[in-house]
């Protein structure tokens, strides 16, 4: 038989509580590494779908001491599907019903998240009222966990609606990033006056940053994305003890999604970031381990990513890390440099690191590095990866445009 999981409004403080003790969320968000979760202080994972895998995910939590936040898939309008469809919707409905029949006793189980970010730019009420009857089916077959659907943010309009339909949903979740720190302000505006929890949070997406000419956007150094994360999750996240219930950092392990490195809060081989160790740190409240390599900063040609950089085809430029390791470990730099992953319509592509370019690596010495530019004129991106050789990693990377013919001198120039 499962746990017990209730929220519990005491005066104006909600509180979780799992079996009849409190339980604040110290959260990854991600489907690898469960026992650094486990070893760091961590209590919680969160997973976005079921499948084939979940019974594996479940049980390895379990045997890790963690819980699992299970997200139950539902389609997305702006992926095609059709919530005027009464038939598509109930089919749906009951393909749900038969994972939480499936997985409602699991001892890991935490709560069920009803949907990721179902809406786009607007709000269709019938979205929500599927939901809501998701909810309600899962009270009704599993009275033991709460239910909670996500949005991006604190969108004003949607949230009210959530609100106003969707009363089975138990907890808000909110996936957030570089507006964390407006967040309690924002929910405070809306209608929703229950509980919350932050769902997703780390460094600034790539929506949210500052972008170069050709739309590249500017990604923080992994140092930068630690030190923005402790900030936001201790201004948010422990300053609203009485409404939010804990929080899950994205991405724990590794993901590529506009770069290799932009949510990635380890490597593919496991290296962790400053990040891995922020999260150790807030959540154990330690700092007896050997720290993660910190970047300064990465310069091309002398010059930042935010002046602009073009090569000529073929050029031969010199690039720099400046980095530092706070246990004296010494350094190795490895460096990479990929094509920028943009569609024809200006769209990220997020699911797949595209191929090395050969030959463009000339000369590595130390913390710089000799590059030979492309061929082909194009968006491209160089990566650099600080490794300590205790395990952990520091990365930053650079975009920058090849271009044949003279120096162009605004955005119109590309096109």
């Amino acid at each position: 038989m499962g746990r017990t999981v209730e929220v519990v409004k005491e005066g104006d403080k909600y509180t979780l509580y799992r079996n009849g003790e409190p339980y604040f969320i110290r959260g990854a968000a991600g489907y690898e590494h469960f026992d650094k979760v486990a070893a760091y202080g961590g209590n919680s994972i969160r997973i976005w779908h079921t499948d084939e895998d979940t019974p594996r995910i479940l049980d390895e939590a379990h045997k890790q001491g963690l819980t699992v936040m299970l997200g139950l898939w539902m389609e997305r309008e702006r992926e095609g599907f059709n919530y005027y469809d009464k038939d598509d919707v109930a089919a749906q409905k009951e393909r749900l019903r038969a994972e939480v029949l499936k997985y409602k006793d699991h001892p890991a189980l935490l709560m069920w998240v009803v949907g990721n970010e179902l809406y786009a730019e607007g709000s269709n009420v019938k979205v929500w009222d599927a939901v809501n009857g998701v909810a309600e089916m899962i009270h009704e077959i599993d009275p033991n966990h709460p239910t909670t659907t996500t949005v991006m943010n604190v969108p004003k309009q949607v949230v009210n609606l959530i609100n106003r339909r969707c009363p089975a949903i138990d907890i808000l979740s909110i996936n957030s990033f570089g507006a964390l720190h407006d967040l309690p302000a924002e929910l405070r505006d809306t209608n929703w006056d229950g509980p919350y929890v932050i769902a997703e949070f780390g460094g600034r997406g790539y929506w949210e940053t500052y972008t170069t000419w050709w739309y590249a956007p500017i990604e923080q150094t992994s140092s930068e994305k630690a030190a923005f994360a402790r900030e936001r999750y201790e201004n948010t996240v422990l300053a609203d003890p009485d409404r939010c219930l804990g929080a899950y950092a994205f991405i724990w392990g590794y993901k590529y999604e506009t770069t290799p490195t932009w949510f990635s809060i380890m490597t593919e081989t496991g290296e962790e970031t400053e990040m891995a160790q922020v999260m150790r740190e807030i959540w154990s409240g330690k700092r007896d381990f050997n720290r993660a390599p910190h970047i300064a900063y990465l310069s091309l040609k002398d010059i930042f990513p935010s002046d602009q950089v073009y090569l000529q085809p073929g050029e031969l430029s010199t690039a720099a890390v400046f980095a530092s390791d706070p246990d004296g470990d010494s350094l190795q730099v490895k460096w990479e440099l990929l094509p920028e992953t943009v569609s024809e319509d200006g769209n990220a592509i997020k699911e797949q690191k595209p191929d090395i370019i050969p030959g463009a690596i000339q000369q590595a010495d130390g913390n710089s590095v000799t590059l030979k530019a492309p061929q082909r004129d194009g968006a491209y991106r160089l990566y650099a990866y600080v490794y300590d050789g205790q395990g952990n990693v520091a990365t930053a990377n650079f975009p920058f445009y090849v271009k044949a013919g003279n120096k162009f001198s605004s955005a119109l120039d590309f096109y």
